[in-house]
């Protein structure tokens, strides 16, 4: 017998979280990744190290545009074009037109 070495397949629960895992950090996966359960599991740990994109993003979320929107109906006025690109400043307007 030779000395390769033979690498056991990813499982598909690797695949299906290194895959989750991709989305939430906008990354690709390696396709030569997905053919080691040891390569996976290293990039898996590296992944789910890292921030995801999301939190990091200065813009409101969905949910905060549509209280703002109901309030903003409710109180009838409109929402400042600016508080849809800040959340410090949507989280503001929210709090002081409650």
């Amino acid at each position: 017998m030779d000395n390769a070495t033979f690498n056991l397949p990813a499982t598909p629960k690797q695949i299906a979280y290194a895959r989750t895992l991709a989305m939430r950090n906008q990354t690709l996966l390696p396709w030569d990744v997905l053919q080691d359960r040891r390569s996976l599991s290293a990039w898996i740990d590296a992944q789910s190290k890292l921030k995801p994109l999301a939190a990091s993003d200065g813009r409101p979320t969905s949910k905060q545009v549509a209280f703002a929107e109901r309030l903003a109906r409710i109180k009838r006025r409109s929402v400042p074009e600016e508080c849809f690109r800040d959340k410090s400043l949507m989280s503001k307007w929210i709090d002081g037109n409650k």
